[in-house]
């Protein structure tokens, strides 16, 4: 069972790999006109400048340039935020999906024996502690708060290792380096809990 959904997911992923390609070279002949269009090395009023602006625009362009204009961004940058995403969307799917794939391999392995699986399920434990940090520190980069519907899935995960920690660790400075004592000691204890089962 866990290897047909192994199998299903690689056939998944060899078929995602050219679409995803194709989509970002689409994209990016998208991006490359609708800058020639704005920067105005094309004729905005040339046939070509009404496709970008009634086709590529509307799907490709439009979404990012309404974020650029919030953000104070220049609006003529926007095909290659655009471009930049749909090629970030993509390594992200295929990432995804890759990981996937090696989670139920490594499932159907560690399945062969009770230690094995134990093993594993502490792995993706920690694995998810650890990806919840980097969630907070990006959250912190980029705005996020604990009641922020995005990012408050990492706060509930880390808080309750955190708290006790920045009560001991001291800042330095305007920098908390609690999160980062905290990824290390998750390292240490997860090779110690693993080598106790072993």
């Amino acid at each position: 069972m866990i290897e047909t959904v192994a199998g299903v997911l690689n056939t998944v992923l060899a078929l995602l790999r050219p679409l995803v390609f194709a989509g970002g070279f689409v994209a990016g002949v998208g991006a490359l006109v609708s800058w020639g269009v704005r920067a105005r090395r094309i004729s905005p009023f040339s046939p070509v400048a009404r496709f970008v602006r009634e086709k590529i625009d509307p799907v490709l362009v439009a979404p990012m340039e309404r974020r650029l204009l919030r953000a104070g961004g220049s609006p003529q940058s926007a095909p290659w935020w655009s471009l930049a995403a749909v090629i970030l969307g993509g390594l992200l799917l295929l990432s995804g999906v890759q990981f996937l794939r090696d989670q139920f391999l490594m499932l159907a392995f560690a399945s062969q024996t009770g230690a094995g699986l134990i093993a594993l399920l502490i792995r993706w434990t920690f694995s998810a502690l650890r990806i919840a940090l980097f969630a907070r520190v990006i959250a912190s980069w980029v705005g996020g708060g604990p009641y922020s519907p995005w990012w408050r899935w990492s706060y509930v995960l880390t808080e309750w290792f955190l708290t006790p920690l920045r009560n001991v660790i001291p800042t330095i400075g305007m920098i908390d380096i609690s999160v980062l004592v905290a990824y290390f000691g998750l390292g240490i204890l997860e090779t110690l809990i693993i080598g106790v089962l072993r």
